[in-house]
């Protein structure tokens, strides 16, 4: 396991990098993509300079490598180096970047498999039967850690029973019904239809408090090693065959740590290695081996405001169809 150096306020970086270099399914894809004819096409683009900095990080002849050269092209690209970032959203924008800039048609569609979660939405006249269905896709499940009324989430498990839960639209927030022809109460919801491969899992530890600054909230929230979604979410939050759900058994693979305040921070990658089967922490240069228990500190502690807590929870499928 091979670190990277910290270039300036890298360290958001340096984690996704690591999840995504240390997904072998990842980068089984990213071996095969067209290299760019000319030395400019090279420098910018971002699926070949990861093949680079991949291939730098395998021949293993020291404890760690500056990913200088993909920094830059990220750079030529509108990410912002030296500055704080939210690792959810660098991760969407380098996702974006990724898939853009590879050529290869069946490539872009294993990327898609390989992270795209597809979900059912439900808008449903309280007073007819008028209902309105579409189909929305998403690269994570951004699970609130609180419930509606500021109440702290208990578990994972809890996050995704409530991130799937029927919500009623009254008052308002009503809707208008084309079949009743006015502004009626309304039952939003959201189904379940197909989960990914690798899945990546939001949890929204950021907010805006009464005085619209953001502040993180650190408190207890345990994540299992193991998630079955059959367990965890009803039949009326799924919209998927028998052959799909046999296949929502995950173990967790990795996990994005944030240490700090919602102002300044530090992130670090917890990685269980597919072929070693042994966690990892990836903290810039810095690579040792934990335990699951070490991984299991990323939970929070209500009284610990600046300790590390889980932010990003990437799971993959136990048995892939």
């Amino acid at each position: 396991a091979i670190g990277l150096y910290n270039l300036g306020q890298s360290c958001c970086l340096n984690s996704l990098l690591q999840v995504f270099l240390m997904n072998i399914r990842f980068t089984g894809i990213l071996r095969r993509i067209t290299v760019p004819p000319s030395a400019v096409q090279k420098k910018m683009s971002v699926p070949y300079q990861m093949l680079l900095l991949l291939e730098k990080m395998q021949r293993g002849k020291c404890k760690a490598v500056h990913p200088t050269e993909l920094a830059c092209c990220l750079s030529a690209h509108r990410v912002k180096l030296f500055v704080q970032h939210d690792a959810s959203q660098l991760l969407l924008h380098l996702w974006n970047l990724i898939k853009k800039q590879m050529k290869n048609v069946e490539l872009v569609e294993e990327l898609s498999d390989l992270y795209t979660i597809f979900v059912e939405e439900h808008l449903a006249c309280q007073n007819c039967s008028f209902e309105i269905k579409s189909n929305s896709s998403m690269l994570t499940l951004p699970l609130p850690v609180l419930d509606s009324n500021s109440q702290r989430l208990k578990s994972l498990e809890d996050c995704l029973r409530y991130f799937f839960r029927p919500e009623e639209l009254t008052g308002q927030n009503m809707c208008f019904c084309q079949q009743c022809g006015k502004k009626t109460p309304f039952l939003q919801s959201m189904k379940l239809v197909h989960l990914p491969q690798t899945l990546t899992i939001h949890l929204k530890r950021f907010c805006f408090g009464k005085s619209s600054n953001t502040h993180k909230l650190s408190h207890y929230l345990p994540f299992p090693h193991d998630l079955d979604f059959q367990r965890v979410l009803t039949e009326n939050q799924c919209q998927a065959d028998d052959n799909e759900k046999a296949a929502w058994q995950y173990g967790l693979f990795a996990v994005v740590a944030h240490s700090g305040s919602a102002t300044s921070g530090h992130y670090c990658a917890y990685i269980r290695s597919l072929t070693e089967r042994k966690w990892y922490c990836f903290n810039d240069s810095e690579v040792c081996q934990v335990s699951w228990d070490d991984v299991k500190c990323t939970y929070g502690h209500s009284n610990l405001h600046w300790g590390e807590t889980a932010y990003l929870l990437i799971y993959m499928k136990k048995h892939p169809q």
